[in-house]
């Protein structure tokens, strides 16, 4: 109910009338200062411009909406249409990928852009036929929680010098990969037909200044700018070249606030923010972004106006999610970035002018093998939109509401800030943006908490300008209703084809035009009225009340006012000059979609059906009179269409469907629920030794052993003890390492100092009898222990230490640099170690023995090492045991078995393993599904049990090979429970039984030579 304003409050208001009427006038006396901003193309093709408000493609100024996905984890092209066509389903028109050197260069003379899923460039296919532009950005340093932050790990050994600068090993060492990358992507640009828009130079490197206020110049980051700049032109890119400022103190490569001209700038300058923290540990961000609040926003208007006031505000990495470090919570924190983080962080990135914007990560996906930095677990699921199962839900749907609506709000891509106070609302807890169109005179007014970490529900009515006057809205209606963690974008003079919106208090999902007549969608929160007001209208009725009551209809001068209340469901309303109206609540929102039916980007209301209740809606195209749909149904459900009058028949996934027309224009179906599925049983386990290397009859002459004997490094950490032993000079880089030292006399123990990155951990053995072992931790990089050998027996020549270590890793920025090895190997009681050896992956660096998987997928295990892991593998003279059975004594065994599936094609069936430990927890398990490793299931350090596998990696239609690796680090032993679960089932369009054979290459006896 509303109260009756006091005085002051009703002076105020008439005050705050004056000013919007001052700011309405202005703006319309103002259409022409539009062309005091320069509009650019920096000698570019005109295909792609820029100026203060927008990108301009195609002589069109366009909101980019985008998220992030990463070819490189998910290794199954294939299943790249799938994350694709969700994320255009989501209302996007772009998407963003990061490129990887270290996948693509396993050793300093390969590139491999070819095999399996090293070859990206259907990428590029898929995003010409879906309708999207790319982002794309290829390194040579990405961050992205890698390994190394992307760079190759040979590079990290200090023979490179510091890198990320000009130096001439630095630089001889990217040329390769850089040149090739971009002339993959510059047959794929805009400006050739193609649809890469832009092209990002480095990542989050700010260095352009030694002092940012006074202009001093960097001279070598700027060198190193300039040197990739140049790569890229040199080798056919003609697309804008971008960067990132990883925040807001740098002020690095903008062309605008670089004044001295030093060098190094970008054509379009972006920023990237994390205002929620990036990780699940927020301590990870206090010194970024200052101790955490809830839902606190950031501001950026003010940042951009400064950094590059004549262009586009472009956040090439705006927060998605977090992602779920070793230690965190079982399944991440998506509490921290849910629906609500969605629904409040978006649109305050439009409050604050905001006009092109990238999710990170849209989907995150899987670190499989040993991609991920040593803060980050296998999972890299980011509480993403899209989860690491593919699975979509309300994260989803909430930015689905809210990226369809920016690509019909056209105005929206031209706008000036207006206001940004509390003034504008009758309750001071509620603060408003003003954006106003200095063309149409267009508005959009952003409604949010004043502190925007606020959880109360708050109502309050709103002074808006229009091209009818000045309003307080809503006029007849109840007030406007704010939940905690909100924001609301009220629209006024917002046009729907030939007809005009002088203002809705709901918000605006999206339009349609259909035979000339627009179709406008509305939606509130469930139980939440709404107000709206139509120019030239003059009568309206109701055709559809589901969920609505106290519906009301006045007539003004020059229009109709229209208010509502909206329960769960919909409502039509059609209106006498052909305008119709769908009021939905949130739930009913969550699934309205509207697929386009062009592959152009830049979707026009007349481009589009609308679609409720599905799922997902993946596509659409009109052939005759029937509106053919694909998509995903996870229950049996309602699907009513809105179009042209010339269709007539709706068919779904291949099938018709029967339909009833309705009276207000729709078609209504109805589709079944999908059939169930039953997950298969394994069958019988299959285990054997995985850790001869321990025992004193074990010979490391064979090729796999390098002789570790170097007396001095290039690394700038030396070690404390020689020979050096890091793992990366001897040509191994990912997962376990096995280093047998030799000694002679009766040494009592051993100090041993070893560095693995966070979450590692290492056993050592010696003459086969286990010593002790460092557990690992979750924020310790190094462990190091005195190791008495009272329980193995020393010889008095010949003894043999085996230090079993695991890697987790290099760090990123400058810690790449950090080893990854022993760094200080002391006997106690005798002078010193004889000789080392060191085993790693298979081949090492030199000869990647598995192209397809790639060098990051496996590490130095026996078992590894002899492919036990691979399909084809013979396991036959192996002993029957499961790792549920397990054992006692520390060690590593090797489990395997096989399971047939058997999936339709048209289900969807989202599979995982689970994984639980069976009594102590002082273990490390790898788990290998099909050769790929997908897990490291770590319970004494980390809480991830689940680990999601995709198609094409699981041979959807065949036999599957399931491995699983267990080193116990305790006398005591390990078991491990494994499980396959569903995730979810849906029936689909989308065909999961492709051939994936070329991904799952088997077993071959070259990998005999490795033992």
């Amino acid at each position: 109910m509303a109260t009756t304003p006091s005085l002051g409050r009703t002076f105020l208001h008439l005050l705050v009338r004056l000013l919007s009427i001052f700011a309405l006038v202005h703006a319309q006396s103002a259409s022409t200062s539009v062309t005091q901003w320069p509009v650019h193309n920096d000698g570019l093709s005109d295909y792609v411009r820029w100026d203060h408000y927008s990108y301009i493609v195609n002589g069109r100024r366009t909101f980019l909406f985008g998220g992030e996905m990463h070819y490189w984890r998910i290794p199954v092209p294939e299943m790249w249409g799938d994350i694709l066509e969700k994320i255009k389903a989501a209302g996007c028109n772009a998407f963003t990928f990061y490129g990887h050197w270290g996948y693509h260069a396993p050793n300093p003379t390969t590139l491999d852009f070819e095999n399996g899923a090293h070859n990206f460039t259907k990428l590029f296919e898929l995003a010409h036929n879906l309708g999207l532009y790319v982002f794309v950005r290829p390194g040579p340093y990405i961050n992205a929680e890698a390994n190394a932050g992307g760079f190759p790990l040979w590079l990290t050994t200090g023979d490179y010098g510091t890198l990320r600068n000009n130096d001439t090993r630095y630089t001889a060492a990217w040329t390769p990969y850089q040149t090739e990358f971009a002339h993959i992507v510059s047959q794929y640009q805009v400006t050739s037909g193609g649809n890469a828009l832009t092209y990002q130079i480095e990542n989050e490197y700010g260095y352009q200044w030694t002092n940012t206020t006074a202009k001093a110049p960097n001279e070598t980051g700027i060198a190193y700018m300039e040197l990739l700049e140049a790569n890229a032109r040199q080798n056919g890119i003609t697309i804008p070249l971008t960067h990132n400022n990883p925040n807001m103190y740098s002020l690095s490569w903008s062309k605008d606030y670089d004044t001295a001209d030093v060098g190094g700038d970008v054509d379009i300058y972006g920023l990237d923010s994390y205002p929620a923290c990036w990780s699940c540990n927020l301590a990870e961000c206090t010194s970024t972004n200052g101790p955490y609040v809830a839902f606190e926003v950031q501001e950026y208007y003010d940042h951009f106006q400064l950094a590059a006031p004549t262009q586009p505000e472009f956040m090439p990495e705006f927060q998605g999610g977090s992602y779920n470090p070793w230690g965190g919570p079982q399944g991440g924190c998506r509490n921290n970035t849910d629906e609500y983080f969605a629904n409040l962080y978006y649109r305050h990135n439009i409050a604050e002018r905001v006009t092109a914007m990238s999710l990170y990560m849209f989907y995150g996906g899987t670190n499989w093998g040993w991609f991920a930095a040593p803060v980050t677990a296998t999972s890299y699921d980011y509480s993403a939109p899209i989860s690491e199962d593919r699975s979509i839900s309300s994260k989803y749907y909430e930015t689905k509401n809210l990226a369809l609506f920016t690509r019909v709000a056209q105005d929206l891509t031209l706008t000036n800030r207006i206001g940004n106070s509390t003034s504008y609302s009758t309750d001071p807890a509620i603060s408003t943006t003003e954006l106003r169109n200095p063309e149409t005179y267009a508005a959009f007014y952003v409604t949010i908490h004043a502190n925007s970490s606020s959880s109360s529900v708050d109502s309050f009515k709103l002074s808006v300008s229009t091209s009818a006057g000045n309003f307080t809205i809503p006029q007849k209606g109840s007030s406007i209703v704010l939940d905690g963690h909100q924001s609301k974008i009220v629209v006024t003079d917002f046009h729907i084809g030939s007809e005009t919106l002088i203002y809705s208090t709901a918000e605006v999902l999206t339009y349609a035009v259909f035979d000339d007549a627009p179709t406008l969608v509305l939606w509130v929160p469930s139980g939440e009225g709404g107000e709206f007001y139509l120019k030239g209208t003059t009568s309206g009725s109701v055709s559809k009340c589901d969920g609505c009551s106290d519906v009301g209809f006045y007539p003004e001068s020059d229009g109709l006012i229209v208010m509502f209340q909206q329960q769960a469901g919909s409502t039509v309303l059609n209106f006498n000059t052909g305008t119709r109206v769908v009021i939905l609540d949130r739930t009913f929102a969550y699934r309205f979609w509207a697929p386009a039916l062009t592959t152009s980007p830049l979707v026009s209301p007349n481009d589009t059906v609308l679609v409720q209740g599905p799922y997902l809606v993946r596509d659409a195209t009109i052939q005759s009179q029937t509106l053919a749909l694909t998509g995903d149904i996870d229950s049996a459900t309602e699907v009513e269409i809105f179009a042209s009058k010339s269709v007539q028949s709706i068919s779904w996934n291949g099938k018709s469907l029967n339909t009833t027309a309705t009276a207000y224009g729709s078609l209504v179906g109805q589709l079944a629920a999908p059939a169930g599925f039953v997950v298969p049983q394994f069958g019988p386990w299959k285990v054997h030794d995985s850790l001869p290397e321990r025992l004193t009859n074990y010979s490391d002459a064979g090729p796999a052993w390098v002789d570790a004997n170097h007396n001095v490094t290039p690394s700038v950490y030396q070690p404390a003890t020689l020979p050096v032993l890091y793992v990366d000079e001897y040509g191994f880089h990912s997962g376990i390492h096995l280093w047998r030292g030799y000694f002679d006399g009766q040494a009592s123990g051993v100090f041993l100092n070893v560095q693995g990155g966070t979450a590692f951990g290492w056993s050592a053995w010696l003459n086969g009898g286990f010593v002790g072992s460092f557990l690992g931790n979750a924020s310790l990089e190094a462990g190091n222990m005195t190791i008495f050998f009272s329980n193995a027996t020393v010889k008095a020549t010949g003894n043999v230490l085996l230090v079993v270590q695991d890697n987790s890793g290099h760090d990123e920025t400058t810690g790449a640099l950090n080893p990854r090895g022993i760094t200080n190997a002391t006997l106690i009681g005798e002078a010193g170690f004889t000789a080392w050896k060191v085993a790693g992956t298979a081949g090492g660096d030199a000869a990647p023995i598995d192209p397809v998987r790639g060098d990051l997928n496996e590490g130095g295990l026996t078992g590894e090492r002899l492919g036990w892991h691979l399909p084809g593998f013979d396991d036959s003279a192996w002993a029957t045991s499961s790792p549920a059975t397990g054992f006692t004594g520390a060690g590593v065994q090797f489990y395997r078995t096989t399971f047939y599936l058997g999936i339709p094609s048209n289900q969807d069936v989202s599979l995982s393993f689970r994984l639980g430990s069976l009594g102590p927890v002082d273990f490390r398990s790898l788990l290998f599904v099909n050769g790929y490793q997908y897990g490291r299931f770590n319970p004494y350090i980390g809480n991830q049990i689940d680990f999601p596998v995709p198609p094409g990696v699981l041979n959807y239609n065949g036999n599957n090979t399931v491995a699983v690796a267990i080193w116990a680090q305790t006398e005591a032993g390990a078991a491990v429970d494994v499980d396959l679960n569903v995730e979810y089932i849906t029936d689909t369009s989308y065909d999961f039984t492709f051939d994936s054979d070329y991904l799952r290459p088997e077993w071959t006896a070259a990998r005999l030579q490795c033992a």
